[in-house]
């Protein structure tokens, strides 16, 4: 075999290896869809009654990416101490047992509340908030919250990374013109869960992230 012959041989096949290498890498890199959550609320139907009036149901405005959640047509305004309202804040869907409030660190301290950072669903010690609606207003001794960065994923997905529910996993973003390593991020497995990253605003924002882009764990 000539010179040359041997070159071209050894060339093919590195550049084999390294195309099955680069391949390998992509299969295993632990990506996940990243959703952008703004201000919203979480209504129990005692809350519901007092805003919207006694026996009240809310009304599908459109589906979110979680099966069985939903955007509702229903808004309210939220009120804490400096009497700063933001208006418009999206009611999400179905009714829950307790109503909780997510908001950034940016509308907490535009509202003058000191909310803290917690997962879904703890809410004792809490910020108070006062929520108001069309019909009526109620004010929470607790219940606003800084929502903690989360991932949702399968039962499947959990097992094929090695992670468990509620997991704290550290991310990194890819692609991104400012990149970011986000820690403490909580896994949360359920078979009703479809892969996706939540973060809120202020998150996105320092990131330079969108609904739809990647992050991925590390």
């Amino acid at each position: 075999m000539s010179n040359t012959a041997l070159i071209e041989l050894i060339t093919r096949e590195v550049l084999a290896e390294l195309k099955e290498r680069r391949g390998k890498t992509a299969s295993a890199a632990k990506r996940v869809p990243v959703a952008v959550s703004a201000r919203h609320v979480h209504l129990a139907q005692r809350e519901i009654d007092i805003l919207f009036g006694p026996g009240y149901q809310l009304t599908k405005r459109n589906d979110l990416y979680q099966p069985g959640e939903f955007a509702a047509n229903e808004v309210v305004t939220l009120v804490g101490p400096k009497l700063r309202p933001l208006t418009n804040v999206r009611v999400l869907g179905p009714v829950r047992d307790r109503t909780q409030v997510e908001i950034s660190r940016t509308d907490a301290i535009f509202l003058g509340i000191p909310a803290p950072v917690r997962r879904s669903g703890d809410l004792a010690g809490s910020a108070p908030i006062t929520l108001v609606g069309p019909k009526g207003s109620v004010t929470l001794p607790e219940g606003a919250i800084i929502a903690n960065r989360h991932i949702h994923m399968s039962p499947v997905e959990a097992e094929k990374w090695g992670l468990k529910d509620n997991d704290e996993v550290t991310v990194r973003t890819v692609n991104s013109e400012r990149p970011t390593i986000f820690g403490g991020v909580q896994v949360r497995v359920s078979p009703k869960f479809k892969l996706v990253m939540h973060i809120d605003t202020d998150d996105a924002n320092a990131a330079g992230l969108q609904c739809n882009d990647e992050v991925e764990i590390r």
